[in-house]
């Protein structure tokens, strides 16, 4: 529980109450009953319900970490006094409540309480115990040159240290003595080419001298980046071929147990299901992903191991080393090529891949996701890490989300393709239209045959249901000998024994 003294927002919520409790009563035509003794008693209870619920959920502390979604919890917290004071309304009759004042009180000091927290977030800042105080005004301007210097300095955790020392104690302060050791047995940290630094900002980067660095290590979580792909971006231009980077992020699964174990009992659920309606639903629909990022600015981003790995992939890296240290996620990659620069990725449920069509151009598909944001690019470190199984695909794929796996069940994933065919981009009955990585793997005869034909939206694959990619080969080299020779009847037959397969022997793309 937070002491009142220690909080003053705490004494200042009470105010508000109040004041929200005027206004309502305002609305609803002012009557002096309202002041009578049982509607006071009334309004007592619900002030201690308020009061002590506050308290005990802690509901203005300072967030852990910074960038949590306060205004999220206050909404949460409300919704608990909410259903205790509909209890008391309907279970204590001797107490008089109206309605409409007490719940529209409840609702207008959420509003209040909303606005009021990032007021004073804005003018106010940490102090190292866990606490907020009003910032010091800076009455000594300085110039542009200065500023930029001092921003670098600032998020530097070199700079700011002149030994070993100081630089390992600087990085514990940050991430822990076991963060530390990870750290410095996989950089060189007295390497004054190894740049350490602390921040969110690729202004931080982009500053640092040209064909100097070796290598970057940043100690803040990338979930707090409003744009994770332009700092990725930067450090890519910063550094050789080769170069190392290091940088830490926190899961999606880490997430979901961090908030169980933080919060109480029930109230815990109640959160990871609101902060996953919020984080995880609503940047994927257009409508609402404004929304999302007007009330989160894209920070404390919920982001999955395949969604972080996609990123760096698609900005130039290769993975070389993860790891799980202090609560946060680790990853070690070397620069291996300048970033793709695609503004193709998207959170969106319907997506575009690009898949190779006729005469070898690319087409764009659309699909349904089943994998997560960003998993598209990591093609190549899949087939490296992982084996085919039977029909082609990868073992223990964990690009493929929850809710993709049911859809590829329920065989949803295909029929925004339909939209492709439309279009004319594709045949009903035809050849798969491939990812460039995975055609790869055919045999250069084979390649060269394919492209001479349009894709199709239901390929050769469901009919004959082969287990290894030869067989793969086989059979779509049956279906185009007899696509040769007899079109109509080949795709009449072809498309019959996929619909039996389908929808008798539940063949699916998994």
């Amino acid at each position: 529980m937070i002491h009142p003294r220690k909080n003053p927002l705490l004494w200042f919520d009470l105010l508000l109450v109040g004041i929200s409790y005027v206004i309502v009563l305002a609305l609803k035509s002012f009557s002096r009953s309202y002041f009578s003794q049982k509607y006071l008693i009334g309004l007592g209870v619900f002030v201690i319900v308020w009061f002590t619920v506050t308290a005990i959920s802690r509901k203005f502390r300072p967030a852990d970490p910074p960038s949590d979604s306060v205004s999220l919890y206050i909404i949460i917290v409300n919704l608990i006094i909410f259903g205790i004071i509909a209890i008391l309304m309907y279970g204590a009759r001797s107490l008089a409540f109206s309605r409409f004042i007490i719940f529209g009180t409840i609702g207008l000091t959420t509003i209040f309480e909303i606005i009021t927290y990032n007021i004073y977030n804005l003018i106010s800042e940490p102090n190292g115990n866990g606490e907020r105080v009003l910032k010091k005004k800076n009455n000594n301007p300085i110039s542009a040159e200065a500023a930029r210097t001092q921003a670098i300095q600032d998020t530097g955790i070199r700079g700011k240290s002149s030994s070993a020392t100081h630089l390992k104690n600087d990085i514990i302060e940050e991430c822990g003595e076991k963060a530390y050791e990870y750290i410095s047995n996989r950089v060189d940290l007295l390497d004054p080419r190894n740049l350490v630094v602390s921040t969110t900002a690729r202004f931080n980067i982009m500053y640092q001298p040209e064909n100097y660095l070796r290598g970057i290590v940043n100690l803040r979580r990338i979930n707090d980046m409003r744009y994770i792909n332009k700092f990725f971006e930067a450090v890519n231009s910063k550094l050789p071929s080769g170069g190392k980077f290091m940088g830490c992020a926190e899961t999606k699964e880490m997430r979901k147990e961090r908030i169980l174990r933080k919060y109480p009992p029930v109230l815990n659920w109640i959160y990871y299901f609101l902060d996953y309606v919020l984080k995880r639903i609503f940047p994927k629909f257009r409508i609402t992903r404004r929304l999302y990022f007007i009330l989160t600015r894209g920070e404390n981003r919920v982001m999955t191991r395949a969604e972080i790995l996609g990123r760096l992939y698609s900005c130039g890296f290769a993975i070389q080393e993860e790891g799980q240290v202090n609560g946060k996620y680790f990853f070690v990659v070397n620069k291996v090529k300048e970033p793709t620069y695609d503004n193709g990725a998207t959170y969106s449920l319907i997506i575009r891949l690009p898949r190779i069509g006729k005469d070898g151009k690319i087409i764009r598909v659309y699909k349904m996701r089943t994998m997560h944001a960003y998993a598209e690019y990591l093609q190549d470190y899949i087939y490296k890490t992982q084996n085919l199984r039977t029909g082609g695909k990868f073992n223990n794929d964990f690009r493929i989300s929850l809710a993709g796996k049911i859809i590829r069940t329920l065989w949803l994933d295909e029929l925004p393709m339909l939209l492709n065919w439309f279009k004319r981009e594709i045949k009903l009955v035809g050849v798969r239209p491939l990812s460039k990585q995975y055609f790869n793997l055919y045999s250069p005869e084979h390649q060269e045959r394919r492209i001479r034909y349009k894709p199709g939206l239901v390929p050769p694959y469901y009919a004959d249901l082969p287990k290894t990619i030869e067989e793969i080969q086989d059979s779509e080299k049956r279906f185009l000998d007899s696509w040769d020779r007899k079109p109509f009847r080949t795709n009449w037959v072809y498309f019959w024994k996929a619909f039996y397969n389908i929808v008798f022997k539940h063949a699916r793309s998994r």
